[in-house]
């Protein structure tokens, strides 16, 4: 028996007043709003019903933090997950506003399909499925039960994308993944399917998101 269902929940809105491309950097924690924004996610997933089995995030401290709602909803002491982490992005720490009005920045904007900014779409999709995929093969007999991933926003729309067979080249500000939505996947033999789209908590917008 595998997983019935896997669960990808964003981070809720970070403390960001300079408005940066935070991407991997350290020390950027949720705002009081980000913090009920991730306890709508916990709580709407709680509601569903159904046991969590395994719970995991992203070592960053934004989904760290945003996990620590679902950890006293089920008492389960959350993973730390290297493969859903954020993209690499050469733009981290600046403001974007700023960044792509300067001519020697736009060599990084030549190829958007891979992108050349940071790292190549296949390769968040290839680490996000085998994270997914080793979460499910391990939720077997006792530990049975669905998984809570808690990520960002490009790596799960990059997830989507792969899922449906679609192509991983995007506009980013076209990605639907609000601040601490949830996008469930079902896994039927080695394949995954997309099956529901939450927005517990549609409010705020991520100014540092990638």
């Amino acid at each position: 028996m595998t997983a019935s269902r896997l669960h990808l929940v964003r981070h809720g809105e970070v403390h960001n007043p300079a408005r940066v491309l935070y991407g991997r950097l350290p020390d950027y924690h949720l705002s009081a709003s980000g913090r009920a924004m991730a306890r709508a996610a916990a709580e709407h997933v709680a509601g569903l019903g159904r046991p969590i089995a395994q719970l995991r995030c992203s070592p960053l401290e934004r989904t760290q933090e945003s996990a620590a709602p679902f950890a006293e909803l089920t008492g389960l002491a959350p993973v730390l997950e290297e493969r859903i982490i954020e993209p690499t992005n050469v733009f981290e720490g600046r403001r974007m506003s700023r960044a792509l009005r300067n001519p020697l920045n736009w060599w990084y904007l030549r190829r958007p399909s891979v992108p050349s900014w940071g790292e190549p779409y296949r390769s968040v999709a290839e680490r996000m499925l085998a994270a997914m995929g080793d979460c499910a093969d391990a939720a077997t007999g006792t530990d049975a039960g669905d998984i809570v991933l808690v990520s960002h926003q490009a790596p799960i729309w990059i997830t989507h994308l792969a899922v449906a067979g679609l192509p991983l080249r995007h506009d980013p500000r076209s990605r639907r993944c609000a601040l601490s939505s949830v996008t469930t996947f079902e896994r039927v033999g080695d394949a995954w399917h997309e099956i529901d789209y939450a927005e517990p908590a549609a409010s705020g917008i991520d100014l540092g998101a990638v």
